[in-house]
């Protein structure tokens, strides 16, 4: 079959041209705004597909040239000359797959990692300018919209929810939700809420949003969750007020609430993520003990008018 020419969808489907020339709309757009994708080159000492390489690499524990090459849309030919590359510049590591010994398992060295933290600086530092100069409900648009974006893109099962940023009144709805659930649920008394409050007015208070950030999930055009990584130390992270609404439980919300704060927390340069909680939560402590968290420490405890164990849990990143 020969190659469609340059003109061959204009007029066949009036539809999906008007849609074409909106999506590349977006694209002069994100251009003119902010450059192309990924770090500035000046700035970033690898070619743009080993940069992608370690991009993907920063994100999982064990990966393989042919997962990289299936992800990124590369030949695994090229991959493994990139992985290679890599390994002698050492950035990457490979270790024997302990399943198939025919296969090596990829990641990244502390090396990588630090190179991987410098060039999301950078990208991090380009993306803010762009947003500062919008107010903050225009940021919320934007992201709210990139996030829609993303699950058309991928195909995602879970596209009837979302994650997003805070909405105005939304940080009192996390206060309100944990008491609410709480209190019916478990029994807690009302210190508990005002716990929560003051949780979430530190946070509001701070304002620090390079090291802090907070996801509410939205279902059906309402709040049903939300989760907040914040500062404990300059090396370690602290994941607070994990809450998802009963009426939207069993979709995966909790699981990819936990995974965003995980995946902040490594980006912004953290190198330890902790939570404390309490013993009566199997449903929390399944979803942590899937992300990696081990149970540090416990300790018996009197909290909200009942005994509890309270718990720290803590995982690299």
């Amino acid at each position: 079959m020969l190659p469609a020419s340059p003109g061959a969808l204009d007029s066949v489907d009036p539809a999906l041209d008007d849609r074409i020339a909106r999506v590349l709309a977006f694209f002069r757009a994100y251009d003119q705004r902010l450059g192309p994708p990924g770090p500035d080159p000046s700035a970033d000492s690898h070619a743009l597909s080993e940069a992608r390489v370690i991009g993907d690499l920063a994100h999982r524990d064990d990966a393989t040239v042919a997962g990289l090459a299936r992800r990124l849309g590369l030949d695994p030919a090229q991959v493994g000359r990139i992985v290679r590359r890599l390994a002698e510049l050492g950035d990457v590591a490979r270790s024997p797959d302990p399943e198939d010994g025919r296969r090596r398992l990829l990641s990244l060295t502390g090396q990588g990692r630090h190179e991987f933290r410098t060039r999301q600086a950078v990208t991090r530092r380009r993306v803010a300018a762009l947003l500062e100069e919008l107010p903050p409900t225009r940021q919320e648009r934007l992201a709210a919209s990139l996030d829609r974006a993303r699950e058309v893109l991928v195909d995602e099962p879970d596209s009837e929810w979302a994650l997003r940023g805070p909405l105005p009144g939304e940080l009192g709805w996390i206060v309100q939700a944990h008491a609410r659930i709480y209190t019916d649920e478990y029994g807690f008394d009302g210190r508990f809420e005002g716990l929560v409050a003051q949780i979430v007015a530190d946070y509001s208070a701070r304002n620090d949003v390079a090291l802090e950030r907070c996801w509410i999930a939205e279902h059906l055009g309402r709040p049903v969750g939300s989760v907040m990584a914040v500062r404990h130390t300059d090396d370690i992270a602290q994941l607070r007020c994990l809450i998802v609404d009963s009426a939207a439980r069993g979709l995966g919300i909790g699981r990819r609430l936990v995974a965003e704060c995980i995946d902040f927390a490594r980006s912004v340069g953290y190198a330890r993520m902790m939570l404390w909680t309490v013993d009566i939560l199997p449903s929390a402590r399944r979803i942590y003990e899937a992300a990696g968290f081990e149970l540090t420490s416990e300790t018996p405890d009197r909290l909200w008018g009942r005994d509890l164990v309270s718990q720290h849990w803590e995982r690299e990143l």
